[in-house]
């Protein structure tokens, strides 16, 4: 035995089908592809969705809802979050810069301080909007709440 005269196992590999060369071929005509119909024309794609003409889950299930395109979305910040920044980094003026500088916002969102959590340090913040809550906090212990 030398490599000149090795072959693969019987029956392991078939040969591939040669579809649409010629009557002679048996594989001619329509190429397999049947009669008519839009699978059979070159350049058929299937829509994304198309379940063979039966009604397509996109179409049978209700719409509802709406987006409001108006809509202003905040990035919440709440005042125990504040608590921590003072604490770990002696801050005393907060504003967009600064919560962007440690990670907590990017500079591009809007900000609203909220009101989970207590606050005993006395600071100046400065942000887009402010909740009731975290407004009366900040201002009781001797703080400013400035809106931009």
């Amino acid at each position: 035995m030398d490599l000149s005269n090795l072959k693969p196992a019987k029956g392991s590999t078939k040969s591939r089908k040669r579809i649409g060369r010629g009557q002679g071929s048996g594989k001619g005509g329509t190429a397999t592809r049947g009669h008519k119909g839009a699978q059979s024309r070159s350049g058929y794609k299937r829509r994304a969705g198309f379940e063979g003409g039966q009604m397509p889950l996109f179409r049978r299930v209700p719409k509802f809802g709406f987006k409001n395109r108006n809509r202003v979305v905040y990035h919440g910040i709440n005042l125990d979050t504040l608590q921590k920044l003072v604490e770990e980094y002696k801050i005393d003026k907060i504003d967009p810069a600064v919560l962007v500088d440690h990670g907590l916002a990017d500079d591009k969102d809007l900000i609203k301080i909220l009101g989970r959590g207590e606050l005993t340090a006395k600071i100046e913040v400065t942000a887009h909007a402010f909740s009731g809550k975290a407004k009366t906090a900040i201002e009781s212990q001797g703080g400013v709440a400035t809106i931009i």
